[in-house]
């Protein structure tokens, strides 16, 4: 039977009807990602950070060594990516009711959610990325960021003409504190070792770890002030940074990621964090049946955290800095240099 002129036209108002409803529920977000896997594959889930991926550090590390785990171990992966704090405890929720074997919260923001959810599903492995939650079914894996950001105050120190460097730090929270008490330390350590006076670092804090035209405006801020290199402790405000720092012809110092490659000639170094080695090694003790609840840190020692030197930032890293570098190193997975974690009398 042929469709005359007014069947086809409404056909066709079906047809688009229908669409529009498919469409429509496709665009409708869930918590996350649901993964079902082949016989003996486990499940693993990861909730990133407030952002989600695209920051070029913390969240893409972690999502990096989610991956890894993915071909490594052949793990069936999936992951969610809240809009905002109040979602974290839905989200980690949801993995957990789906019968996931180990679900991640990425952020010490979730430590309090987590608290809650694993406390819900104690039948449920989970894993915490800088925080402790001190449940029985949680791991949490943190990092001796101080280490890491002694090595790249130290390197500030030798490239600084001024005398004077900065960092800008997303919140004003112990573990960015961290950061900072370590970079102080490394910075002072090495001007002295040089044989130059005292100098200083200039502190800021952003409110955001989501702002770069707030990271820009800091570092202009901190130029006229005579900071020659500046040291990003935040997220994407740390993109600001850095574009900051190009404009103003001073170094910068990534984070967490190699962010080397984002300004060739501008980025001095990064302090790289390993949150995807973290990630991918809890993977991997519950892959061969060896999980363990409890604190797992990373340092200099193990290669959870350090500096980056590569193609992109060798021009500006003499043989001499390198070597000095990789003594300071040394000393301290040896333990012969103690850097504190903070000040005297500061508590976590």
């Amino acid at each position: 039977m042929e469709m005359g002129d007014s069947g086809r036209r409404r056909a066709r108002v079906i047809v688009l009807v229908l669409a529009a409803v498919l469409l429509g529920v496709a665009m409708v977000r869930g918590p996350g990602e649901v993964a079902t896997p082949a016989a003996g594959h486990h499940r693993v889930a990861v909730v990133l950070s407030v952002g989600g991926l695209g920051d070029r550090s913390f969240n893409d590390m972690a999502h990096a060594g989610l991956m890894d785990a993915q071909r490594e171990f052949g793990v069936v992966v999936a992951y969610g990516e809240p809009a905002a704090m109040s979602e974290d405890e839905r989200y980690l929720d949801f993995y957990a009711e789906q019968g996931f074997d180990l679900v991640f919260a990425v952020g010490f923001f979730m430590a309090s959610s987590l608290e809650r959810v694993a406390a819900r599903h104690p039948d449920t492995r989970f894993a915490i990325i800088d925080a402790v939650v001190d449940a029985p079914n949680v791991a949490s894996l943190v990092f001796r960021e101080h280490e890491g950001s002694y090595l790249v105050g130290a390197l500030a120190a030798r490239k600084s003409k001024s005398g004077i460097v900065g960092i800008v730090k997303g919140l004003d929270v112990p573990l960015l504190m961290r950061f900072e008490h370590g970079y102080r330390q490394g910075f002072d350590a090495e001007r002295a070792h040089l044989g130059l006076p005292p100098g200083t670092v200039l502190s800021m804090v952003a409110g955001s770890f989501a702002d770069p035209v707030r990271g820009k405006e800091l570092t202009r801020v901190l130029t006229q002030q005579g900071v020659d290199v500046v040291f990003q402790a935040a997220g994407q405000t740390g993109n600001g940074v850095i574009a900051g720092a190009k404009e103003a012809g001073i170094f910068a110092i990534g984070v967490d990621a190699n962010q080397n490659h984002e300004r060739p000639g501008t980025v001095l170094t990064s302090m790289v964090k390993r949150v995807d080695v973290a990630l991918r090694e809890a993977c991997r003790a519950l892959v061969e049946g060896r999980f363990e609840p409890g604190v797992h840190a990373f340092g200099v020692a193990d290669g959870g955290v350090g500096w980056a030197l590569d193609e992109y930032n060798r021009p500006l890293v003499s043989a001499a800095d390198e070597a000095r570098l990789r003594e300071i190193e040394r000393r301290i997975a040896s333990g012969a240099l103690k850097v504190e974690a903070l000040p005297a009398g500061d508590a976590e």
